[in-house]
């Protein structure tokens, strides 16, 4: 981000502070505080893409997250919003993808503070072992999680969810041999290999055009407990409890203070993706994953 461009975002995070208070005390008052799910990818030191936080930089967002705010698991976070009731602005981080550097440092720092953590990994390449398509485009032969390890993290406490099989772009596709492969067998294959459940499904890329109402449909019936996408919205008590909206992480992080606080600007201008279905009152009626 340019220089000019953060001297602006501290001016507008800074200067709209007091109207954020008020409003942010009223929703808290009111069992409206905002339920927030952000969303990373790989924390490493080698800048090797855009969605690369560096090490020291995510230890210091999270140690301002822990100050500011109450860090809940992505399961806490859904049933805020299930029960229309939230007094306090909560924020529940989740990864996705599946990269082994994230084992390095950023996964181990959350579980020493006991921090929950949703981690959405891409099935053939956890289980085959094999770099990202789109890393080795552009030159980038990056190493992804290991099964052992995901089983690892799991017994840790950190819940691990479906990413699709190949990291897919969901909303280029309509076949639904196709959908129900990347969703649900992709999710079984993953659950039998950790020996655990897989509750949870994140949307590769996350962006209105990514997203597909049939996707959400399948994920529903299969017994997904949620499905994520990744566009920037804010989830509030009493909206639909299916499909939690998450925020991706970039920038400078100014931005992501800004949005922790309540960005008025951002939630005017942000559009909730409608998949056909009021899920806000319901749980999921597929059958329960053992």
């Amino acid at each position: 981000m340019p220089i000019w461009k953060r001297l602006l975002l501290e001016l507008y995070y800074h200067g709209s502070m007091p109207y954020r208070r008020r409003r942010n005390r009223r929703l808290a008052e009111t069992g409206r505080a905002p339920v927030i799910v952000l969303v990373y990818h790989r924390v490493a030191d080698d800048a090797a893409n855009l969605w690369t936080r560096p090490n020291r930089l995510f230890e210091q967002e999270i140690r301002w997250l822990k100050r500011h705010c109450e860090l809940v698991s992505l399961e806490e976070a859904q049933r805020r919003i299930r029960l229309r009731m939230n007094h306090e602005p909560c924020v529940s981080i989740t990864f996705d993808d599946g990269y082994a550097d994230n084992c390095r440092h950023a996964l181990p720092l959350l579980i020493a503070e006991q921090i929950p953590c949703t981690y959405f990994v891409t099935t053939k390449n956890v289980l085959a072992g094999v770099p990202f398509d789109h890393d080795l485009r552009m030159g980038n032969n990056l190493a992804t999680n290991t099964i052992e390890e995901l089983r690892e993290l799991a017994a840790a406490g950190i819940e691990i969810g479906a990413h699709t099989r190949t990291h897919a772009d969901l909303g280029a596709t309509s076949d639904s041999a196709v959908l129900h492969d990347e969703v649900v067998t992709a999710g079984e294959e993953l659950q039998a290999a950790l020996g655990k459940p897989v509750r949870y499904f994140a949307f590769p890329y996350g962006q209105h055009r990514n997203l597909n109402a049939a996707a959400f449909h399948i994920a529903y019936e299969a017994g997904y407990e949620a499905a994520c996408s990744a566009y920037g919205g804010y989830n509030y008590p009493g909206d639909d409890a299916f499909h939690i909206q998450r925020i991706g992480v970039d920038g400078p992080t100014i931005r992501l203070r800004n949005w922790i606080a309540g960005d008025p600007v951002k939630e005017r201008r942000t559009r909730r993706f409608f998949y056909g279905v009021d899920a806000s009152r319901r749980t999921p009626t597929g059958a329960a994953r053992t």
